[in-house]
């Protein structure tokens, strides 16, 4: 939007420079727009902002076809509901009759759609593009392959594309009106203004719909008129005083004017009353319009985060009529707000990586703070990036432990509002600082004088400059602080309710990760719902599946079955049929409500963005921390089963191997973050490991009189968990770690268990989120490059979500740029002169070290 708008500024000072004769306030409204047309188009569903009204005048104004960047499908809407009376033609490139419906459209002057393009367009469109026609004996003709069709004025093509961020090369750019139809943050606010409003005060929003269309159907007849009476005024003959039917159309002209501009009077003084009233909500469309664009940038972390605006507008709807009603309209908002916030939370954790968890909790709570100005953006970027790393004139007070790194970082910070001579404060009472530097838990920590009133962005700053692996808890608490700790807590898998907000057409797709396979669970899940057996049927994709598994889609949409395809990612050829089958096979018309498609994929970038965006999106990842582990194996089958955690006939001693068994489950699977101090090679140990061992637990104490210690001990560590070990030591470390919870002394311990599921995961709930590295039986310090790993990859994820810019105290990115490189320059040693090394050194076979030399000299210079 900005750059548009910077060119057209640009523009306009160049035309008044050369004297070119233009208006005071260019705008494309008043130059091209008719207001009529335009009414008509936001009626068919153009958002009623600016930077859309642009767009739809260059589409109807560019000698080029259009093609319009609809990651949203706002545009796509538009043109349907526009030329829906016009018979329009929706194709796609992947459509096998493709050609022959657009030569149809091409000789019978209709329009025609073409959605869901790629980066790449089929050479057969090369004469539509370039309007490529000819004339035959007066007739206007055209040829697309081998065929020529006659050609008819009327026609006209649309394209959009769903891609977020598409390069299109060159040679396609300039046969193409190219316009990014991508929703603005203004467009969005009037959208969901108008939801809130119509849910709300619905009589509103009928009478302001209803205005809208009055209003339209005046201004055309206004304009009906003034072509009447030019027409009149320009046939007339002679004396128009003397022509009769002139003065009759003349007069009844000027009373029909008078009567429809009292009415507009009246219409836009009840529009500007309707206005007030809608603009008291307000507040939930612009919190509201932050969320959407926090959610639209995870995209750039993983091609698999991608969700529909239709998605979060049925959410939206959701939370409206779901959060709490009170007539004190502050109130109402408040509740709506908090509701959908939360929803949005839940719903968007629930498809991401634990790695990417806090990192869109960070993004909404700057996002919503920065929505209120809260924010200083010089301050968020240093947060991420450390600042650009110049000379640093000032000696490093105390270098023994300051790392230069670190000591470099707090003079840059000194620049920063509210931050101002930090280094010398540091460089004065050196001591005080080393203090925040020891501790164990520097984010709880006082800092020192009067530097412990800094508060949210800027205290985090600190934290950083001098304990950056202590970011993480440092950022917990500060989303703790602003959201609340739901926002650090994100919910456990729940098949159940994924499913519960599911529908037939909406497919269900699991993201996969390292060491994580949901068939288990589904296949439980399926068991539970009296849709196993031969009411599922599963295929793992690969070369030649995809017609087979399209036979079972087509078999179970009838039957109202399920279907699971697994490994997507294997069969990206495949990927478009799917694509199809989705939009046009499974539509609500031909699908029994019971049917569902299941999909698991690894991240792809290749899986169709339609489905991600349309379905409803699971990842099922251990959770991070001892804590989580615990309540997500409690939590899900079988534990969380009454009838199996109560079937034991030996209660006391069960309770304790389960627990125990889990807390081991958790211990293994947390030490792979320890890198090499937790496994020399990192093992994928899954749900499976866990749920065979709960199960041979719970048998072998049923089937035996005492406890068959040693044959469980073999099972679970060299079996079941074992199996996945290569390495000696490992194999040793984890019968090592298996022996603290299978052991004699445990079993016959006088320990109170509990006897009620619930009181376990309320114990589990009540421990630590993050937990000390004494509990793997580590040093505290092993955890510091743990943390700093895990900080990193935070401030790096948030990085790819910021648009490429830098906010370098009112500096130019170019300027940015220049500055380091300069820097960087006086830094580097001088190359070596090879002529001279080439002189004393010359390549001869007795040497063959100079020949080494000479290329170590050409790569050190380069």
């Amino acid at each position: 939007v900005d750059y548009r708008i910077d060119c057209q500024e640009q523009w306009h000072k160049l035309c008044q420079e050369k004297k070119i004769p233009c208006s005071e306030d260019f705008a494309l409204t008043s130059t091209l727009g008719n207001q009529v047309a335009i009414r008509a188009w936001q009626i068919a569903g153009l958002p009623v902002d600016s930077f859309s009204t642009d767009n739809g005048i260059i589409v109807f104004n560019s000698r080029r076809w259009p093609l319009m960047i609809d990651p949203q499908g706002q545009a796509n809407k538009w043109v349907k509901n526009m030329e829906k009376a016009n018979n329009l033609s929706v194709i796609k490139q992947s459509d096998g009759n493709y050609v022959r419906i657009l030569e149809n459209c091409i000789q019978f002057g209709k329009p025609v759609l073409m959605e869901q393009l790629g980066e790449e367009l089929d050479p057969v469109l090369e004469p539509v593009l370039l309007k490529q026609t000819f004339k035959q004996q007066g007739v206007e003709y055209m040829k697309i392959g081998e065929n020529v069709v006659e050609y008819s004025k009327e026609f006209l093509f649309y394209m959009t594309t769903g891609l977020r961020n598409p390069h299109y090369l060159p040679e396609v750019a300039v046969k193409v009106c190219l316009l990014n139809f991508m929703i603005t943050p203004q467009g969005l606010q009037d959208q969901l203004l108008g939801l809130v409003a119509a849910k709300e005060k619905p009589e509103l929003e009928e009478k302001k719909n209803q205005l809208i269309l009055e209003s339209a159907a005046n201004s055309k007849q206004l304009k009906e008129i003034e072509d009447q009476i030019l027409e009149v005024l320009s046939s007339s003959k002679g004396n128009i005083l003397e022509d009769e039917t002139a003065i009759k159309i003349l007069s009844s002209s000027k009373i029909l004017s008078e009567e429809i501009s009292e009415k507009q009077k009246v219409a836009s003084i009840t529009e500007k009353e309707i206005d007030n009233t809608r603009m008291g909500y307000r507040p939930v469309a612009e919190h509201s319009s932050i969320l959407f664009f926090c959610i639209s940038e995870m995209a750039n972390i993983e091609p698999m985060y991608q969700y529909s605006l239709t998605w979060f507008i049925n959410l939206y709807q959701y939370s409206i009529s779901e959060s709490t009603k009170s007539d004190v309209v502050s109130v109402r908002i408040n509740n709506i707000i908090e509701h959908f916030t939360l929803c949005i939370y839940n719903n968007v954790c629930r498809s991401l990586f634990e790695k990417d968890k806090l990192l869109f909790s960070l993004l909404l709570t700057v996002g919503i703070l920065q929505g209120k100005g809260q924010v200083n953006d010089e301050v968020w970027r240093f947060l991420l990036t450390g600042g650009v790393a110049l000379d640093n004139p000032y000696p490093n007070p105390a270098s023994e432990w300051l790392s230069d790194k670190s000591w470099s970082e707090i003079v840059r910070a000194s620049k920063l509002p509210n931050l101002n001579d930090l280094f010398i404060h540091v460089r004065e009472s050196i001591s005080k600082w080393k203090n925040l530097y020891d501790s164990a838990k520097p984010h709880d920590e006082q800092l020192p004088d009067h530097w412990d009133n800094l508060m949210g962005l800027e205290r985090m700053v600190v934290i950083r400059c001098f304990r950056p692996d202590k970011l993480v808890p440092a950022v917990q608490d500060f989303i703790e602080l602003n959201m609340g700790h739901a926002y650090i807590e994100p919910p456990t898998f729940d098949l159940a309710g994924s499913y519960k907000d599911s529908n037939c057409c909406s497919p269900l797709i699991f993201v996969l990760s390292p060491g994580s396979d949901p068939t288990a669970v589904l296949l439980k899940f399926a068991d539970d719902l009296d849709m196993g057996g031969s009411k599922l049927q599963t295929i793992s994709l690969g070369q030649g599946q995809g017609p087979i598994a399209a036979k079972m889609i087509d078999k179970a949409i009838v039957d109202g079955t399920w279907v699971v395809l697994q490994n997507c990612h294997l069969a990206t050829s495949w990927m478009p049929a799917l694509e199809r089958i989705c939009e046009e096979i499974i539509i609500p018309d031909n699908t029994h409500p019971s049917f569902r498609l299941w999909l698991t994929s690894y991240p792809s970038d290749k899986f169709p963005v339609s489905i991600l965006q349309n379905g409803l999106k699971m990842t099922n990842e251990p959770p991070k921390g001892i804590r989580a582990n615990l309540l997500r194996s409690y939590l899900s089958d079988p534990i969380s089963d009454a009838d199996f955690f109560y079937s034991s006939k030996k209660q006391a001693i069960w309770q304790k191997l389960l627990f125990g068994l889990t807390f081991f489950h958790a211990l293994v699977q947390e030490r792979r973050n320890f890198g090499p101090l937790g496994w020399n090679i990192p093992y994928e140990f899954n749900e499976s490991d866990l749920r065979i061992s709960v199960r041979q637990i719970q048998m072998f104490l049923d089937e035996y009189v005492d406890v068959p210690l040693e044959a469980l001990t073999y099972l679970t560590g060299e079996c079941n968990y074992g199996g996945r070990v290569t390495d000696d030591k490992d194999r040793r470390l984890l019968l090592s770690l298996l022996s603290t919870f299978y052991s004699w002394e445990l079993i016959e311990k006088n320990i109170t268990c509990f006897t009620f599921f619930q009181a376990y995961v309320n114990y589990i709930r009540s421990l630590p989120i993050c937990t000390d590295p004494s509990v793997f039986g580590l040093h505290s310090n092993a955890d510091i490059t743990k943390d700093n790993q895990e900080t990193n990859q935070l401030l790096d994820g948030i990085l790819l979500t910021l648009p490429r810019q830098t906010g370098g105290g009112g500096k130019s990115p170019q300027e940015v740029v220049e500055e380091l490189s300069e820097d960087i320059l006086t830094k580097l040693p001088q190359d070596f002169d090879i002529h001279l090394v080439m002189e004393l050194y010359p390549v001869v076979y007795e040497e063959s070290m100079n020949t080494v030399l000479r290329q170590e000299i050409i790569r050190f210079n380069r």
